[in-house]
């Protein structure tokens, strides 16, 4: 098969596209004709070695975790889904070896659900990584309660976006962050936008003066101290991108693979309730290109390669 790979940790120069062995189809396993696959900042970060502390690289490495496509074969045990099916992925194992930047890719029957039918498969792939963070986080950390008011910080990104978007079915109030261009877009998503930078904190509490009951954090580092000041008694703080959220007496987070939750999302999508918006979509063959302009940080939405049939 055709897909993209590398054989040493470094920048997007290291990213190759060529021939790849066909994957074995494991019993527990899912053969996946890809169709699309989103990128997402821990792709570079696997690629540039800052997970390897967690995760072994079996070299050449396949970059990509999220999918959607069509079932080729199902393995032997598998009985969730049949040739044909198509079908939404987190494909993380506990190694960085086999991921979804090719043509093919051999999924475990828990990395997946069935593709919302009303979304493209463009816009299916960006929802597993990324709306399976914002749910856990809001539904199984923050724990966030009708009513209640919840600061979401960069609005307008994959995880934010969704992030929005889950919080308000949820019956909550949401204020999100996001440069001051995306601010009519983050309304459309259901929060009420503010900006970053200087006086954040101002602007927070102008329209919460009595504290956020929740903050999701997508940035770390100084957002964490300005969170933590912002929120309300027994309000309640989690960060995806900074274990020192710990330190602010607050929950670090990190997704995890999940058929039943994933299976929740695409019921969403379906309803209506959450939708992905794609910035832009690269060929497999350029995503190199993919990985730098989503390393540069300022996406609205998702950025998503393609698998042209």
């Amino acid at each position: 098969m055709k897909g993209i790979s590398y054989s040493r940790y470094g920048g997007p120069e290291v990213l190759e596209y060529g021939e790849l062995r066909d994957p074995k189809v494991g019993p527990d396993q899912v053969l996946v004709e890809v169709r699309a696959a989103a990128v997402n900042p821990v792709d570079w970060k696997c690629r540039e070695g800052h997970l390897d502390p967690l995760l072994d690289a079996v070299f050449p490495v396949i970059p990509g975790w999220d999918v959607s496509g069509v079932v080729v074969r199902p393995g032997v045990a598998v009985t969730e889904f049949a040739a044909g099916d198509e079908v939404i992925g987190y494909v993380r194992e506990d190694f960085l070896s086999r991921g979804t930047f090719a043509e093919y890719v051999a999924a475990p029957v828990r990395t997946l659900a069935r593709k919302p039918r009303n979304l493209s498969f463009e816009e299916a792939s960006g929802l597993p990584l990324a709306g399976l963070t914002a749910y856990q986080v809001l539904v199984k950390v923050l724990e966030v309660q009708r009513g209640e008011t919840v600061l979401v910080h960069a609005a307008a990104g994959g995880v934010g976006s969704l992030a929005v978007q889950i919080a308000a079915h949820l019956g909550a109030r949401v204020i999100g962050t996001a440069g001051e261009a995306n601010h009519d877009h983050v309304r459309e998503l259901g929060a009420e936008p503010v900006a970053y930078g200087e006086g954040l904190a101002e602007r927070v509490r102008a329209l919460a003066p009595g504290g956020v009951d929740a903050v999701f954090d997508t940035v770390g580092g100084d957002t964490l101290k300005v969170s933590a000041n912002l929120l309300a008694p027994e309000g309640r703080l989690a960060s995806i991108a900074d274990p020192a959220v710990v330190g602010h007496g607050g929950r670090y987070a990190f997704v995890r693979p999940d058929a039943e939750d994933l299976g929740r999302l695409s019921e969403l999508a379906e309803r209506g309730v959450v939708s992905v918006h794609v910035q832009e979509t690269f060929p497999l063959e350029r995503a190199a290109d993919a990985q730098r302009l989503n390393q540069e940080g300022h996406t609205r939405g998702k950025i998503v390669v393609t698998v042209d049939r």
